[in-house]
C-alpha cells in the first residue's frame, strides 16, 4: 500500500497527507477489492490515490452511475461485505440513487461515496450541489458528509460497521472536493471493521423448541440477507432433523437447495397456490430472515395483520422489523449464522406428528416446477429446465424486474448459495450490471443475466463495461415488444385500453455485435441450447435474444385470459 504520509512543506517535520489518501487507505484497510465508478471532477483526488493501489483495489469504470451503484449492491448481496461505488455530485448521485434504494429494501451492505462541492461554496446552490442528508435520508441507514479530513478514518470505520451490523443496508458519505485535496495532518487509521450481530438467548431457544414441538402443521420460511454458506448448511441440517417443510422468501430461493427433499418452493410473487394454502393452514410459522414484506406475503394477504392466525416465530437481524407489520408470538433478534447454528443444535422430537409433510410439500413443488405450454414456438419453461440440467450448480443467474422473471423463478432450480441475484425492490435494469459485478468477483463461475426487452434497454450500455474488462457474461433478452408487467396490470384494470406500454426495439444481436460482443436470436426452443453453447464457446460477452408472443404474459396466463377475467369481475 502506498504511504498515506507525504513530506511536510512546513518548517516542522510533522507528516501530512490528504483526505483522498485517507479515504483510499481506509478502503484498503477494510478489505475493499474493487470499486465501481463513473469518474467525476469532484473526486479526482480519490482517483489519483486509487492509481497507487491498483494491486489491491480494482477500479471498474462504468457507463452510468446507476450501473455502478447496482454493481456495488450486487457485490454486497454476493459476499455479505459492503460493495463500494464512487460517483460525482448532483447528476451522478441522483443516477446512483436507484442502487441505494435497492440496497435499502433488500437489506444489502453497500457504501456510496459522492464527490461534493467545495466547502466554501456550500449552501449557495453551487454547481450540482445537493444536500445528501436530505436526499438519501429515507433510503440509507446513515448519511453524512466528511468536512474534516482528519476524521476520514473514523467516518469510514463507522460506515462499514453500520452497513454490516444489525439489518444490513447502504451508507452514503459525501466528500467535499477541497477536503479531499488539501493537505492535512496524518492520522492513524482505524482497524478493519467487525460485523456486530445479536444471537438468540437460551430462554428464547427453549420457547422456540417448545412451540415448534407442540405444532401439528408447522412451516418454515427462510431468506433475506445476512446468510453465509455455513449458515445455510446449518439451516438445511435443522429442517432435515426436524422433518420440516421449508420455503424460501421472494428472490432468496438459493437459501436452501431447491432439490432438497424438504424444499417446498418460493414464497413470493406468483406463488404456487398449493404452497400458499399450506402456509395459510399452518399452525406454527417459523420465519427466519425475511422482513415479511409485500412480495413475500402476496401484498399482505397471505397472513393476517397484525396478529397472524398461525403461531408466529419471527427471527430477524433488525429489532425494528419485529412487530412492524406482524405481531409475533416469539420475536427474536439474531444474525443468520447465529440463529442457524442454534437451530442446528436443537434436538427434534422423536416422532413428530407432521412427519411426511415435507415430502408432500416437495412433491407439490416438483409438480409446480414442470414446464407448462405457452403460446408460440419458444417454450421458456423448457429452456429453464434445460439450463437447470446444463449449468453447474454454482452458476449465478441475475435478473431485474418483469414478468419474464416468473419463468426463471418457477422453473429453474437454484442449488448453490448465492446463485440467485435479483432485486426484491423490483427495480428494472438490475440484471445486466449485477451480472457484470458477479463475473468480476467470480471469473470462473458461469454468469447469466436475464432481462426483458424493456429491462435490458435500461442498462444495456454496460455491455461496454463487460467488454472493457473482458467479463464474458451471457445476457438472455426475453423480447415481447412491450413493458409486459405493466401491460398485464393494464389489461387487468383497464381491459382493451392499451396505452403507453408498447416498445420499438433495436436488433438485439446486431446491437451486441456493435460492442464487439457475440449476438444471436432464438425463435424456437430447439434452437436455444445450440445458441447458448456457441455463446459460451465465444469467450465473449454474449446476447441471446428470445422472442415470445406479446400475448403470453406469465407461465400460467395469457393477456386474453387476464382480460376475460377482468371483464367477469367488472
Amino acid at each position: 500500500m502506498a504511504s498515506a504520509v507525504a513530506a511536510s512543506s512546513s518548517s516542522s517535520d510533522s507528516p501530512t497527507t490528504t483526505g483522498a489518501r485517507l479515504v483510499v487507505d481506509a478502503l484498503v484497510t477494510h478489505g475493499v477489492e474493487r470499486v465501481f465508478c463513473v469518474p467525476g471532477e469532484s473526486f479526482l483526488a480519490v482517483l489519483d490515490s486509487l492509481h497507487d493501489e491498483t494491486d489491491q483495489i480494482q477500479t471498474i469504470v462504468c457507463r452510468h452511475e446507476a450501473g455502478a451503484a447496482n454493481m456495488a449492491e450486487a457485490v454486497g448481496k454476493l459476499t455479505g461485505r459492503p460493495g463500494v461505488a464512487i460517483v460525482t455530485r448532483g447528476p451522478g448521485a441522483t443516477h446512483a440513487s436507484i442502487g441505494v434504494h435497492t440496497a435499502f429494501q433488500d437489506s444489502t451492505p453497500m457504501i456510496l461515496l459522492i464527490g461534493q462541492c467545495a466547502r466554501e461554496h456550500m449552501d449557495r446552490e453551487a454547481f450540482q450541489e445537493i444536500d445528501y442528508r436530505r436526499m438519501f435520508g429515507q433510503m440509507a441507514k446513515w448519511v453524512a458528509q466528511i468536512d474534516d479530513a482528519r476524521r476520514v478514518p473514523e467516518y469510514l470505520s463507522h460506515a462499514f460497521h453500520v452497513a454490516t451490523s444489525g439489518r444490513p443496508g447502504p451508507v452514503v458519505l459525501a466528500l467535499p472536493e477541497d477536503m479531499l485535496s488539501e493537505p492535512c495532518p496524518a492520522v492513524p487509521g482505524a482497524p478493519r471493521y467487525q460485523r456486530v450481530a445479536a444471537a438468540p438467548a437460551p430462554a428464547q431457544m427453549e420457547r422456540l423448541h417448545a412451540m415448534l414441538s407442540a405444532a401439528e402443521r408447522p412451516f418454515v420460511i427462510a431468506g433475506g440477507s445476512g446468510w453465509t454458506e455455513a449458515a445455510t448448511q446449518d439451516f438445511a441440517r435443522f429442517v432435515e432433523q426436524w422433518q420440516l417443510p421449508a420455503g424460501c422468501a421472494f428472490r432468496f430461493q438459493d437459501t436452501l437447495n431447491n432439490e432438497h427433499p424438504n424444499y417446498a418452493g418460493d414464497v413470493g410473487l406468483g406463488i404456487n397456490p398449493a404452497l400458499a394454502a399450506r402456509i395459510r393452514e399452518a399452525d406454527v410459522l417459523l420465519v427466519i430472515g425475511p422482513r415479511l414484506g409485500e412480495s413475500t406475503t402476496g401484498g399482505y394477504t397471505l397472513l393476517d395483520i397484525p396478529k397472524t392466525k398461525q403461531t408466529l416465530i419471527h427471527i430477524h437481524q433488525g429489532a425494528d422489523e419485529l412487530g412492524r407489520v406482524y405481531s409475533a408470538d416469539l420475536p427474536i433478534v439474531s444474525g443468520m449464522p447465529e440463529i442457524a447454528s442454534a437451530l442446528a443444535a436443537l434436538a427434534p422430537p422423536v416422532a413428530p406428528v407432521w412427519s411426511g409433510t415435507a415430502a408432500a410439500a416437495h412433491d407439490a413443488y416438483l409438480e409446480w416446477r414442470k414446464p407448462r405450454p405457452m403460446l408460440g414456438d419458444v417454450q421458456l419453461g423448457e429452456i429453464m429446465r434445460q439450463l437447470s440440467e446444463r449449468l453447474p450448480a454454482d452458476a449465478i443467474l441475475t435478473n431485474g424486474a418483469g414478468n419474464y422473471a416468473t419463468w426463471l423463478h418457477r422453473h429453474y432450480a437454484y442449488r448453490h448459495f448465492r446463485s440467485q441475484v435479483a432485486p426484491t425492490s423490483g427495480a428494472m435494469g438490475y440484471g445486466v450490471p449485477a451480472a457484470i459485478a458477479a463475473k468480476s468477483l467470480y471469473p470462473a463461475r458461469t454468469v447469466i443475466a436475464f432481462a426483458g426487452d424493456g429491462c435490458f434497454m435500461m442498462s444495456s450500455h454496460e455491455i461496454a463495461t463487460a467488454m472493457q474488462y473482458r467479463l464474458p457474461v451471457i445476457f438472455i433478452v426475453v423480447n415481447n415488444g412491450q413493458y409486459g408487467t405493466i401491460r398485464m396490470h393494464q389489461e387487468r384494470h383497464y381491459p382493451n385500453r392499451m396505452h403507453g406500454t408498447g416498445l420499438t426495439n433495436p436488433d438485439f444481436p446486431a446491437y451486441a455485435r456493435s460492442f464487439g460482443a457475440h449476438g444471436e436470436r432464438v425463435e424456437t426452443t430447439d434452437a436455444f441450447m445450440p445458441a447458448f453453447e456457441r455463446a459460451v464457446n465465444s469467450g465473449l460477452p454474449a446476447v441471446i435474444e428470445i422472442r415470445i408472443p406479446p400475448d403470453q404474459s406469465t407461465p400460467g396466463a395469457t393477456l386474453d385470459q387476464i382480460r376475460q377475467q377482468a371483464r367477469k369481475l367488472a
